[in-house]
């Protein structure tokens, strides 16, 4: 693989996309070769800023002939390092591709291309009168397109499911220049194999996606927030699969225990929440709908719920700013855990009734290996945010211990039937531990897909798969 671009094939760069859209300089790469995760950073040989579709294909074919390794990079929000150019090459920002092209109210559909904020998108589509459902924590920096290349949750995929759920039809570059579209823009689709949902989750590996045709729903008028203190973690993980039982589904069912809380409001002095000595986490529960009535039913029903366990003084949002307070405390965890210290952040997923288990378990591994652990996540889901914490660990246990810790982790996830990843991808950091999800024979059939796609290996190497 030729990881270095020559004079020739930077000189065949600017002939496709023009000077002013290819660049060498170290301040460039170094700002395209990073992305959320950890303090990563592998600067690509050259970025390039295409315009549209047929400009990818232009660049991929040019790569493709030359086995030039291209990474697709995004708003570079990830956490699991999808984006992030380890064998240098090619780093093919889509930031251009950035407009709302229709939505189409009358099919209750969209067309994007993929740098369009997840928020802004939103947003559009609710002056339509229109919803989008997921809604990542960083949806006001995060990209359709990135959402897409890691099939991204959200805070409401509990009962609107997540990013998969409203991909219709996508048109993709394949690694060879081709331009195909892999389905078609229908509700129901059985002809032949679903390349689109392939695409989807796919970390660019497979294809660069250029535009998302995209299902909405009728806006949601009404909601109920709450937010709900427990004296003992494990029981509000507890109560998650019992409100379930209860015949209740939630909107947005979130997990924070009491770091994950004390460190954002520290981080967020301007949020007003009030935590007691006692209590040890909290479950941020909303259920939306457009009748108040029914609405508030449910809320009771939830809290005949929760009053089975040893909990506080129940918090309901009365108004929208309180609301959007305690939201903002949730989407800021990962933020304040940021700048607490530094860390490793894990996205565990089980079903649901095993999160206690989970949860204890992840306690007993860290007194084991000596770290802390941070747990907050979308509980209604089963996923659990794991942020293991440095504080006073040595850089030697700090490398050594942890990693042995982390596998155990994820062993325990897996045998209680959950994965390694929920929402955050498998990218670079996480790849070497896909061997406790996934059989050698499941492998090698995933490994055989993205060698039908990409036979030359260009696209995104060094991803997803075990070294």
């Amino acid at each position: 693989m030729q990881t270095q671009i020559n004079l020739a094939i930077l000189q065949e760069l600017e002939h496709i996309l023009g000077k002013q859209y290819v660049f060498t300089d170290i301040d460039t790469r170094n700002k395209y070769g990073h992305d959320e995760t950890e303090d990563y950073v592998f600067p690509p040989s050259v970025v390039v800023k295409p315009a549209d579709a047929n400009e990818i294909a232009a660049v991929l074919k040019l790569a493709n002939q030359n086995k030039i390794p291209v990474t697709t990079i995004g708003a570079q929000t990830g956490l699991s390092g999808g984006a992030l150019s380890i064998y240098e090459g090619i780093g093919l920002s889509t930031e251009r591709l950035n407009k709302i092209i229709h939505i189409d109210e009358q099919n209750l559909q969209v067309v994007v291309e993929p740098a369009v904020i997840t928020q802004v998108l939103r947003e559009a589509v609710s002056e339509k009168g229109l919803f989008y459902p997921p809604d990542p924590s960083s949806q006001g920096s995060c990209w359709i397109g990135g959402n897409v290349a890691e099939n991204a949750g959200g805070a409401r995929a509990v009962k609107y499911g997540v990013t998969k759920d409203y991909v219709l039809n996508l048109e993709v570059v394949l690694a060879n220049g081709e331009i195909i579209w892999t389905g078609a823009n229908t509700l129901k689709n059985a002809t032949g194999y679903n390349l689109t949902q392939l695409m989807v989750g796919s970390e660019g590996t497979l294809a660069v996606i250029t535009k998302i045709v995209m299902k909405l729903l009728p806006k949601v008028n009404n909601n109920v927030l709450m937010l709900v203190p427990f004296y003992q973690a494990e029981q509000a993980c507890e109560a998650v699969s019992a409100i379930f039982r209860a015949g209740i589904v939630p909107s947005a069912l979130e997990f924070m225990e009491r770091d994950a809380i004390d460190w954002t409001l520290k981080y967020n002095p301007n949020i007003s929440v009030v935590v007691q000595p006692e209590v040890q986490a909290h479950l941020l529960i909303e259920v939306d709908g457009n009748y108040p009535d029914i609405l508030f039913q449910e809320a009771e029903k939830i809290m005949m719920v929760v009053e089975q366990f040893q909990i506080d003084d129940v918090l309901f949002a009365d108004t929208e700013d309180q609301k959007n307070a305690l939201w903002k405390m949730r989407r800021s965890v990962a933020e304040a855990v940021k700048a607490n210290s530094v860390y490793k952040e894990e996205d565990t997923v089980v079903p649901r009734f095993e999160l206690p288990k989970l949860l204890a378990g992840i306690k007993q591994i860290g007194n084991k290996y000596g770290f802390k652990s941070v747990c907050y996540g979308h509980a209604g889901d089963g996923n659990l945010h794991v942020n293991i914490i440095k504080g006073e660990m040595t850089d030697e246990n700090w490398q050594t211990e942890v990693t042995k810790g982390i596998r155990e982790i994820f062993e325990l996830t897996v045998s209680l039937k959950g994965t390694i990843s929920g929402e955050h991808g498998i990218g670079f950091v996480q790849k070497n531990y896909m061997d406790i999800a996934f059989s050698e024979v499941e492998l090698q059939l995933m490994k055989g897909i993205k060698a039908v796609f990409d036979p030359n290996n260009i696209l995104n190497p060094g991803k997803i798969f075990p070294d």
